[in-house]
């Protein structure tokens, strides 16, 4: 019989880790993530419910004034790729807007869940051009015609002053963001009355370019 020592492996803390988009690692107290997440799910359906409320001829409105400041910093669209979005569950509806930017001789793209848990791939659409049902039933392009945007419109459920946005917990926004190969300007679009304190970021969150709203622009704070 050896009387060699035995020493136990050291512990893996893998788990209480989280890579960041730009590939560190960070720590993370599983009881905080536990807490900031079932906040977040509280705080999310509590803005749901409140963007549900608005009357849809003031959201209308609303929509409007998101458009005229988004205008502001597009500048000119021809040749500019811009993906926005199919509106649901009260967000801005800005498919007007698409069809000035069409009309314009900008191309307008949506965002496709082409596989679940995985990044976002934006395709090519023209107002009046076929769509089909994708993932959750939203419509997306009939002919996939993968493209690289140069603007990005991500509706946002709730945001903070850090332009950081609170989504609907899928993480595919952010998966997106962190896998993007070229640098789009990323604009998160939503009701002013959709701003709080903060979303409690994590390593894996990412701020947007600016917040658009309708009654200004959020910038990012250096």
């Amino acid at each position: 019989m050896s009387n060699k020592s035995v020493v136990a492996s050291s512990p893996c803390f893998a788990h209480e880790l989280e890579q960041s988009a730009d590939g560190s690692f960070h720590a993370v107290d599983p009881q905080q993530r536990s807490d900031v997440m079932r906040w977040r799910r509280a705080e999310r359906k509590r803005l749901i419910d409140a963007r549900l409320a608005i009357p849809a001829s003031e959201r209308s409105g609303m929509a409007a004034g998101i458009a005229e400041n988004l205008n502001l910093l597009f500048g000119d669209v021809p040749g500019k790729t811009i993906s926005f979005y199919w509106p649901l569950r009260g967000e801005p509806d800005l498919r007007k807007l698409m069809a000035e930017v069409a009309e314009a001789g900008g191309q307008c793209a949506l965002p496709v869940v082409v596989e679940r848990n995985a990044p976002l791939e934006f395709h090519a659409w023209a107002p009046g051009e076929p769509l089909e049902k994708g993932f959750w039933n939203i419509p997306v392009p009939s002919e996939p015609k993968p493209v690289q945007p140069d603007i990005v419109l991500s509706p946002v459920v709730g945001f903070d002053p850090q332009c950081f946005r609170l989504g609907y917990g899928g993480g595919y926004f952010d998966r997106t963001l962190a896998a993007i190969t070229h640098e789009p300007v990323v604009l998160g679009v939503g009701y002013s009355s959709m701003a709080i304190a903060t979303i409690f970021p994590q390593p894996h969150d990412i701020p947007l370019h600016k917040i658009v709203t309708d009654t200004g622009i959020c910038e990012l704070r250096s």
